[in-house]
């Protein structure tokens, strides 16, 4: 089937506030370029140097928000949406040039490739796509990833916010990774040494591409991955919980955690925009929870939760 492809031209500062416009009017994914997403060497401290010093020369100029729709109502009524942000006062989202396109499946799932290069997160953890080479320094753990059409690449700050938060927090243990996406959470643990990890999500596309990505590191005696229901499909305590989903996911997490955490046990959540962070701390210190780790990048937070003990 055929996607309609639009791109936005704006500026720095209106990417992620576009990003959710278009979804809102229909996009079943969008994709943020941004040259100045992209950290200099002597800039970088551990979240995500992304190495191909072609990569910058590929980008666009401005700002671009990418969106794909299956709806070209939907991509319309986006347009005439994108076109009434000229007409807010003080909110700066630059030319809002609107081009569109028609793409097939296969094209959508293979154009995004080339900005994804080899990225170090963190001290040890290299995420390389399988299509790049990289030459492994001594104590790298390289991680091999075609996310596919699924969520996950490490070039999101959420993903790198937890990868960081795991190889600083994880000391062993039975781990389960909530909404897995691409796999990348999962496999993150199993190459920091975890011997059992559940990997769990809803979304087929997702599942697939996780059972991909953890054959593809040789670890399917270790990752576990289902499809399927958290409080139904899942059970057993875990020293090590994750989740990189959203706010309202994760407060809503709240009450399924307890039969799934074992009592010393850590819970790490992330996909958390800055603006909902209290939301989250309220909900879990009325749970009972204490925070003992906070890891920020950009607009997103990862906050990291153990048991309070009388």
């Amino acid at each position: 089937m055929d996607w309609i492809e639009t791109s936005v031209t704006t500026t720095t500062g209106a990417s992620d506030a576009l990003s959710e416009l278009l979804m809102r009017y229909g996009a079943k994914g969008t994709q943020i370029l941004d040259r100045l997403d992209i950290p200099q060497k002597e800039d970088w401290t551990g979240f995500g140097e992304m190495y191909g010093e072609d990569m910058k020369a590929k980008m666009p100029e401005e700002a671009t928000v990418k969106a794909w729709f299956k709806s070209p109502e939907d991509a319309l009524q986006a347009q005439s949406a994108v076109q009434s942000l000229k007409n807010l006062a003080g909110f700066d989202a630059g030319s809002l040039a609107f081009s569109q396109t028609q793409v097939r499946d296969e094209d959508w799932a293979e154009n995004w490739k080339q900005y994804y290069k080899p990225m170090r997160v963190g001290k040890r953890l290299i995420i390389r796509p399988m299509w790049e080479a990289y030459e492994q320094e001594p104590g790298d753990l390289v991680i091999d990833m075609d996310p596919g059409m699924a969520f996950g690449t490490g070039n999101h700050e959420t993903t790198r916010l937890c990868m960081a938060m795991i190889e600083k927090h994880y000391h062993g243990g039975r781990a389960l990774d909530i909404g897995t996406g691409s796999g990348i959470l999962a496999i993150t643990l199993a190459k920091l040494g975890a011997q059992n990890v559940t990997a769990v999500d809803i979304d087929p596309i997702a599942v697939s591409a996780a059972r991909e990505n953890v054959a593809r590191n040789q670890l399917g005696e270790t990752i576990r991955v289902l499809q399927g229901d958290l409080a139904k499909d899942v059970s057993g305590q875990h020293e090590f919980i994750c989740a990189n989903i959203l706010a309202d996911v994760i407060i809503s997490l709240r009450d399924a955690l307890p039969p799934l955490l074992a009592q010393d046990g850590l819970f790490l959540a992330s996909g958390i925009i800055k603006d909902r962070e209290q939301d989250v701390l309220r909900a879990y210190k009325e749970a009972g929870y204490v925070l003992i780790d906070r890891l920020a990048e950009g607009e997103w937070v990862a906050l990291l939760f153990g048991k309070h003990h009388a």
